[in-house]
């Protein structure tokens, strides 16, 4: 029974994957381990523009919202436009 509790207490890897920590925005690296692709595949998706980013003086940003749209998750509901 206690492991039970223990394994529903625990979020799931899919929920863990990009959870609602209060970040608009990841570096490339942390989206990348968030994808579970390395950092190189990830610079190079993002110089290609399959992974949305922006730079920002020296840093590579992926929004949050961008990276829900990219694993097919839905964001919160009043952040979509028409």
């Amino acid at each position: 029974m206690l492991d039970e509790q223990r394994a529903s207490s625990q979020p799931s890897e899919d929920a863990s994957a990009v959870r609602d920590d209060g970040r608009l925005t990841y570096t490339l690296s942390e989206a990348a381990s968030r994808l579970g692709i390395s950092r190189a595949l990830a610079y190079e998706a993002a110089q290609r523009g399959e992974l949305p980013a922006c730079r920002i003086g020296r840093r590579v940003l992926v929004p949050r919202a961008a990276l829900l749209r990219l694993l097919g998750q839905d964001g919160p509901t009043g952040s979509q436009s028409t």
